[in-house]
Order: C-alpha cells, then structure tokens, then sequence
C-alpha cells in the first residue's frame, strides 16, 4: 500500500507519524494531568517565572527556586493538550528541549523561558517545512539568528507552531500538517499565517510566541484568537535563519515579530530581546537599544473606522467604538480621519507582494499537493492571459459598476523589473502622503480593527485575504502595529442592524464591491458569538515601544471600567 503513494503523500504520512512518535517517546510525566504546581507555574508571567529561576536559594519557601526543566514540562504538558485540542503543533521538539532546559543560561533575562516558534523558523537538527511536503527531511543545518539570541538569553525553545502551505493565508492548513483550529471554537480558524501560535498562546501552552508578518500574520491570529502582538517595524527583529515562502520579495517585506498571552510578557519579552544587543546577532538589526517612553496627556487618536473598501462588522466597530468611548471618557483627544487612500495601498502592496506572478512560493508544490483555496484562485487569476484581463476588468467597472474590485484586478498580474521599479516608487510616494498627513494632523495613534470579520468557519477564508488591507496597509507603510483583544461576539448586540450605527455599514445596505459582498456573506454573529474581537493600535516606522505604551493605556482604562478582556483560564 505505502509504495503506492506519490511522494507528496508518503511525505506527509511520514511526518504525521513522526509528530505522533515523537509525542508518545515523551517521558512519562508530559502524558499526566495537569497539577496544582503545573497550574501555578502557567500563571505566573514570564517575569515572575525569571525571578524565580534567578533566585538563590532560601528557607522562605517563597523565595524557592524554580527549576527550568520544571517550567518546561508544565507548558510541555500544556501544549499537547492544546495541539489535541486545535492541532496547533508542528515540530514537538520537548525531548530535546529537556536537556536545553537543564544547560539554559540562567543568569539571562528569559532565564528558563519556554518559547513556541512558528514553524519556519530556523533551529538546528529539526525541519522548518512550512506545510510543503518538499521541506520534510531537510533540517536546519544551524539555529537562525533569533534562536542564537534566545538561547544566550536563558529561553528554551520547545515547539513549533502550525502555519498555511504558501504562508498567504488566515487559515492554517496543509496537507503535511493538517488544519490548525480556534481554540475558543473548532468549528472556526484560528487565523494565519501565524496561527498555530495563535491557537497555542490563546489556551495557555506557551506565553511567548514568535511569528511572522507579511500582511497581518501576527495581527490576525491576535484578533481571532484573543492574544496580544506587535508587528515591528523591518530591521528591528532579527530574521536571518527564518524560512521564506518567498525568499527575496522585498517590496512588502516579511517581519518576525513577538506575539503573547498578555501585555505584560509582551513587554517584558521586547525589552529581554533587546537588552540583548539583536544586532549583535543579525546584521539585518539596526542598533537601537530600548527606549523609555512617556506618553504625553495630550495624545491625539486618529480613527479610520474602516478603509473604503469593507466596512467592519457589527462586533469589530463594537470593539473599536469601545476603545474610542473609553478614550474620551477619560478625556483624551479623539478624531475621526480621512488618511491618504486605503484603497490605492491595497492595490501596491498587492502587486508588490506577489509581482512574479506566484511564480516562487509555487514552485516548492509537488503532484496532489493542496493550496489554500483562496490562494489558488489568486494565482489562477494572476495567471490569467492579459487580453482576458482587460476584459473582466472592463465587465467589472461598467457592466458591474464595481471601481473597487477592477482597480484591484487591473494590477494582478506577474510584473516586469522596469515595473515592480516603478511600483517601488508608487510605495515611497504613498509613504511620503501618509507620514505627511499624520505630522499635518498631528496623530500620535491610529486606531483602527484588524479585520473587518471576527474569525471565520473552516474554508470561509478563501475570500478572507481579499479584505486583509486593515493590516496589509501597515505592512505598506511599514509602520508598528499592535493588536489587543477588546470584546467577544455577543449574538444579540451585533447582529445586523439597518442604521444601528454611522460607521457599521456592513450589512446594512447593499454592498459597495465584490469584496464586501464576500464579507457580509459570511458574517454571522450568532454563529460567531463567544469569538474575540481586536482592535489595531498603529504608530509609525520603529515605535515599537510607543505602541507598547499606547496599548497599555488602553487596557488600564478598560481595566478601571471593568471591561477588560478575559483570557480562557488555564
């Protein structure tokens, strides 16, 4: 039977098994319930967990310390009860993590830190497929520079963390690996391209994640998924040794970023990273230490209550409009704004990210092998004779009447070098318009939703990446972006109402383009109900720390009126 399947299905079946093996080979203790001490250690913030490892000795049984193989077999045991529950791991590396954990530096500031990956990236002896039956078998030949850092800083890498074939989509699913699910509800995804961290961070088998972002990775699977992340701005992480689905698209180009259970390890996660000297390890780093941050009372919020292209839903501008009502409850100066064209970012970014056509993260795809759904209608559409272009985007803009879908159809298609050039100018033109506007109207923060959906059904997504811009843009721009959890769908409250309010237009009328069309077809808030709900803070180029301040505040506030969100208890 085995010597008649395709290389793509022999591939698969090999590392199922061998995700499966690796579990069962565990010691015995990871296969054990759950204890009170276990319990004691998940809740404890990454800080605490660093004091704890770092302290000396004592009678004062408050003042033990706390093994790092300890720490390691209570998010060991956490994490396959979170991968049986979403199947939200890829590569199980805990039996190697136990001798990494007993060397751990701890005198550094992550001091027995356990910390999830994303699977592509690098760590030596062990795969970083990123879904493509082609990658099995190919382990990384050293640690990227990231894991470098992170071991030299006490933390101890454990898991990696599921991902979409391509790395293009919100749903996270393969045929190597499977589909990753919501963790708050299975039946729904978890988000992508980031979103086995996602799943992992959301039910406490780690508190420390690390993802990518390319068009929002780590921003959706915050959104769907109830956790906090900050897509940093490019050359403030190091990336050198993580693997790409498309190696040299630099027009939009991927960031590795930190994404975490709460705030405070956030925070303390960035500060850790950096007070490491980042740039040290990766040249691709810019040498920029750590800086203070005091939020001025005078702060200006800028929102976009959504982009001209979907509106947001009914949950997603509740969630929105509750930041912006406690903002102004508690004084703050609150506008509404009107940015340089999201529609026109949108139509760059989406040329620039794939403007060989989808020739490179295509080519690793063997026989059988499955893609996204929603990327292989894109990469049809990008493959699409130019004649017969012109002629759906000609049937769109005056037989349809849809301006929005035709600007962006009329870009999608593989770019010669004298164009994806003059693309490259559109961008920085773009950029200059934006910065200049937010200095004109003197905008400290741009808030805004991730998405304009909360999560989606399994499948649903395949037009989901058509109505990404609430994050794409950022990427464009190139501008940090945080995302908090604010709300869950509430059936009753956000179900559609004509007119229930001046920005919620999704559903209230008939829809502006295809695109919308596509949203509001799958939003269902009785459906949806008990999902999280997000809201974007956005600063500018290398504000990383700004944001951090600004998501703060937020939270504080929401945390003084009794409305701050409730994480799923572990």
């Amino acid at each position: 039977m085995f010597f008649s399947l395709t290389p793509h299905e022999k591939a698969c079946d090999f590392k199922q098994k061998e995700r499966q093996k690796r579990i069962e080979d565990l010691p015995y203790i990871y296969h054990t319930s759950i204890t009170d001490a276990d319990k004691a250690i998940l809740n404890k913030p990454i800080k605490e967990l660093v004091e704890a490892v770092q302290a000396k000795p004592s009678s004062d049984a408050r003042n033990a310390t706390l093994r790092p193989l300890d720490i390691l077999r209570a998010y060991g045991k956490k994490s396959l009860l979170a991968h049986r529950e979403t199947n939200c791991l890829t590569e199980v590396m805990i039996g190697a993590a136990e001798k990494w954990a007993m060397e751990c530096n701890r005198e550094g500031p992550l001091a027995g830190v356990p910390v999830s990956v994303k699977d592509m990236v690098g760590v030596e002896g062990w795969d970083s497929c990123i879904g493509y039956s082609a990658g099995v078998g190919k382990p990384a030949k050293k640690d990227s520079a990231l894991i470098r850092l992170l071991r030299d800083a006490g933390a101890v890498p454990f898991v990696k963390t599921n991902i979409p074939i391509t790395l293009l989509s919100f749903e996270s699913s393969s045929d190597l690996f499977g589909t990753a699910k919501n963790p708050h509800k299975h039946t729904h995804t978890p988000g992508g391209s980031s979103g086995g961290e996602g799943a992992l961070l959301a039910l406490g088998g780690s508190r420390i994640g690390i993802g990518t972002d390319v068009a929002g990775s780590v921003r959706i699977p915050a959104h769907y998924s109830g956790i906090y992340s900050i897509r940093c701005s490019y050359g403030r992480f190091p990336r050198t040794g993580v693997v790409s689905s498309s190696p040299g698209q630099e027009g939009i180009p991927a960031v590795v970023s930190p994404m975490a259970r709460t705030l405070d390890d956030l925070e303390t996660f960035w500060k850790a990273v950096v007070s490491m000297k980042p740039w040290d390890y990766d040249h691709f780093c810019l040498p920029i230490p750590w800086r203070t941050v005091n939020l001025s009372e005078k702060l200006k919020w800028g929102v976009m209550w959504e982009d001209g292209i979907v509106a947001p839903s009914p949950a997603c501008e509740r969630a929105l409009r509750t930041v912006v009502d406690v903002l102004k409850k508690h004084d703050h100066h609150v506008v509404d704004i009107q940015p340089p064209s999201p529609l026109e970012g949108l139509s760059i970014a989406s040329q620039l990210l794939l403007a060989d056509g989808g020739i490179t993260v295509s080519r690793p795809f063997r026989f059988g092998e499955s893609n996204d759904p929603g990327m292989a209608a894109g990469f049809r559409a990008l493959s699409l004779p130019r004649f017969l272009k012109r002629i759906w985007v000609w049937w769109l803009r005056y037989i349809k009447r849809d301006t929005t879908y035709a600007t962006l159809v009329e870009g999608w298609y593989p770019k010669t070098i004298p164009e994806l050039m003059a693309l490259t100018v559109k961008r920085e033109d773009y950029r200059a318009r934006w910065y200049q506007y937010l200095k004109d109207e003197q905008i400290d923060f741009v808030l805004c939703v991730p998405n304009p959906l909360p999560a989606q059904r399994h499948k649903q997504i395949k037009d989901g990446w058509k109505s990404c811009n609430y994050t794409f843009l950022f990427n464009l721009l190139d501008y940090t972006a945080g995302v908090m959890p604010i709300t869950r769908v509430n059936a009753t409250v956000d179900a559609f109402r004509v007119g229930s309010s001046p920005h919620s237009i999704l559903g209230s009328h008939k829809p502006r383009n295809a695109i919308e069309a596509s949203q509001q077809k799958v939003y269902d808030a009785t459906d949806m109900h008990g999902l999280p709900v997000g809201v974007q803070v956005v600063g500018q180029k290398m504000e990383e720390e700004k944001v951090l301040e600004g998501m703060k505040l937020i939270q504080d506030l929401l945390k003084a009126e009794k409305k701050e969100y409730q994480l799923i208890p572990v």
